[in-house]
């Protein structure tokens, strides 16, 4: 009897290795359809961007002058600039799950689930796409405080490792909002969610105020909010402040990649 010829362990590695160069190439393909939604209409770019501007003259000003927040030899400005671009990532990508709810109603995603992609390819492009589009925020904010007088660093390589950052973590919270579409399935539903956890996942961060002022039960709730460890990192590559890099990539990594299990894994049921 003929046994069959088994492959050498150098064309499994060669077969895997293509196997994951076709799934970056449809992440890729994914993530530029969708922002080629952003040709329709440039204003929404010009729109998100107000009220994180607005944080930023207003509120960050006003805070500067009556110096209720303690941020030690860091002015409370330079302190807030980091924050307030995580804000607007968070922002924007909070109510991403309405895109695809809108899809799903369209008939759009019907279609993009029977292409030979995987699900997750499908969700890690929307979820990249809103990160790029998160980009164009950080920009306008990062120029308005150097503006204001905010001493922020010039470097290539950290500015580069910023928009790595807001990325990461614009993918997390676009993640959560199309797994939250999966499981409320309406659009209405999923705006009201959208609205009662934005502000709390915000207060719950660092991004206004040091983690070591705050009561006992937040301190909690900020060490296990992802927007914390975007923060953290923002305002270490920002303004300098010490933090631990490999934790705060390490957590927006992983957060990253287990939103999109979760929400590709509800996509077919967002489908039915």
């Amino acid at each position: 009897m003929s046994v069959a010829p088994v492959a050498p362990p150098s064309a499994w590695a060669d077969t895997r290795r293509r196997a994951t160069v076709r799934l970056f190439s449809r992440i890729g393909t994914f993530c530029l359809v969708e922002l080629q939604k952003l040709r329709h209409d440039r204003t929404e770019l010009v729109t998100r961007a107000i009220q994180p501007i607005l944080w930023l003259v207003i509120f960050g000003q006003t805070f500067s002058r009556i110096r209720a927040i303690p941020t030690g030899d860091v002015p409370y400005l330079d302190y807030l600039a980091p924050g307030i671009i995580a804000q607007s990532a968070l922002f924007v990508a909070i109510f991403y799950g309405i895109q695809i709810i809108w899809e799903r109603d369209a008939g759009i995603l019907t279609k993009l689930l029977v292409t030979p992609s995987p699900r997750s390819a499908l969700v890690a492009g929307k979820a990249f796409a809103a990160g790029v589009r998160t980009i164009s925020q950080a920009i306008v904010v990062l120029v308005v405080a150097a503006l204001l007088g905010v001493d922020l660093t010039w470097n290539p390589l950290k500015l580069l490792a910023v928009l790595v950052v807001v990325v990461l973590g614009a993918a997390f919270f676009s993640c959560l909002s199309m797994t939250i579409a999966g499981l409320v399935l309406r659009r209405d539903r999923l705006m009201g969610i959208g609205q009662a956890i934005t502000m709390p996942l915000f207060f719950a961060s660092s991004a206004l105020y040091p983690i070591a002022i705050m009561p006992g039960w937040l301190k909690v709730l900020s060490h296990a909010n992802p927007l914390t460890y975007e923060v953290s990192a923002l305002r270490g590559l920002l303004i300098g402040t010490p933090t631990n890099y490999w934790l705060d990539f390490g957590v927006l990594l992983v957060a990253a990649v287990a939103g999109i299990c979760a929400a590709a894994s509800l996509l077919s049921r967002l489908a039915r």
